[in-house]
């Protein structure tokens, strides 16, 4: 993902059409050393082609995929039936925000 994330700023920089070294360039910058197998990939599948339609055509696949909303309001179904308080599901609420921010930083980056 970092090669593609690079490879889009690049082209957003003015360049359409980035090499190795461009993309080498962006990510140093923040660190992180380019793995050249997984670069030259990159670069293959997306020579030659506008990234303004790619990104479209993964946007037109991005429509079928089901975005949960049934399964969001099932636990609000199943309090009402339950009986549960609103302050109680809001308690519930809170605790799942704390484990979430306890979640929070993985020892992951944008760019690890």
């Amino acid at each position: 993902m970092r090669y593609v994330a690079a490879y889009l700023l690049a082209v957003l920089g003015g360049n359409n059409s980035p090499s190795a070294k461009d993309i080498k360039k962006i990510l140093d910058s923040v660190g992180i050393e380019a793995d050249n197998e997984r670069l030259n990939k990159v670069i293959s599948e997306l020579k030659g082609k506008d990234v303004d339609d790619v990104v479209n055509a993964g946007l037109a696949k991005l429509a079928s995929v089901p975005a949960g909303g049934a399964v969001a309001s099932a636990p609000s179904a199943a309090a009402a039936t339950s009986g549960t308080t609103p302050a109680a599901e809001k308690k519930e609420e809170e605790k799942k925000e704390e484990s979430e921010e306890s979640d929070e930083d993985m020892g992951f980056g944008l760019f690890d």
